[in-house]
Formats: C-alpha cells, sequence, structure tokens
C-alpha cells in the first residue's frame, strides 16, 4: 500500500523547491509573488507526472561519500581527460562499451545514468540488449566496466536497496 502522507510530502518539498528557485530568479520580488506560486504549482504538477515520487531509502553518510567520491573522480578524470587531448603520446581511444546495469529501469538507473555522465570520459547513450547500457568512453582499453561497477555499487548504497519493480 502507498503511503500518502509520504506523498503528499515529496510534492511539498518540490514545490517549495521550485518556489524557492523562482524566487532567486526574480531576486523575491514581492510583485513576481503570484506568478512565482502558479509557477510553482505548475512545475510540481508536472514533475510529479514526469518523475512520480518514489519511496527512497537515502543514506545520509552514503550520500556524502558518494559526493566525495564524485568530486575525487571527476577531478581525476578531468586532469586524465586535458592530458590526453593535449599530449599527442597519448592517444584516444574512443569507442562504446556495454554495461550490464543491475539497477531496474526508472529513478535509480537515470540517477546512476546522471552520475556517470557527469564524469569525464564516459557518457551514457542509450539502451542496450538485456538490462545493457551503451557507454561511450574516450577509451576504451581502460577499465570502463570496472569502473562503472564500482559506481553502480556506491550509487546503490546510497539510495538503498536494488529493486527490480522500480
Amino acid at each position: 500500500m502507498k503511503n500518502p502522507g509520504g506523498a503528499l510530502a515529496g510534492a511539498i518539498s518540490r514545490a517549495a523547491v521550485f518556489f524557492g528557485f523562482w524566487l532567486v530568479l526574480t531576486d523575491a520580488d514581492s510583485a513576481d509573488l503570484a506568478a512565482g506560486s502558479v509557477a510553482a504549482v505548475a512545475a510540481t504538477w508536472a514533475s510529479l507526472r514526469l518523475m512520480p515520487a518514489k519511496q527512497w531509502k537515502l543514506r545520509p553518510i552514503k550520500l556524502a561519500e558518494l559526493v566525495l567520491h564524485f568530486l575525487r573522480q571527476s577531478i581525476g578524470a578531468g586532469i586524465d581527460v586535458a592530458w590526453r587531448a593535449l599530449d599527442p603520446r597519448l592517444p584516444l581511444r574512443p569507442g562504446f562499451v556495454i554495461y550490464q546495469t543491475h539497477l531496474p529501469p526508472g529513478t535509480r538507473r537515470n540517477t546512476f545514468c546522471a552520475i556517470v555522465s557527469l564524469l569525464p570520459g564516459t557518457l551514457p547513450c542509450g539502451s542496450a540488449e538485456g538490462d545493457g547500457l551503451s557507454i561511450h568512453c574516450l577509451d576504451i582499453t581502460q577499465p570502463v566496466v570496472e569502473q562503472l561497477a564500482a559506481e553502480e555499487t556506491l550509487c546503490t548504497q546510497t539510495l538503498g536497496g536494488v529493486q527490480r519493480n522500480d
């Protein structure tokens, strides 16, 4: 059975974020509050239609670990990508790899793809057979699949257990 209180809390928090974003955009001008309220309600409705509220078992400590790991990975990978692009002795070997994810289609997999897309050198490009993801990478000779497995494990630990009926 679904938790209606949880859905209401999710809708209220989304509306608050959208309204807060409106306030930032308009420098909290009181003349724009009515329009901002309408925009927040419309954005909340659209976001709930496009991405319904789900129960997440977010673990704050794991989230902090994921953020730190992401920052470390981003800096290191960014330096590596720049080095490869500027040094002709380090050739780029672009191509695609197929990564078989353990995440079901839905919000968790989309979150994982968003995280991977922000890391330099990798870009999810779509689905592949089975539960596969087609990932474009700058150097297919690197252990991309192993790195993606580690990222998926961190993502799963942060967001809670894998549920195939997501």
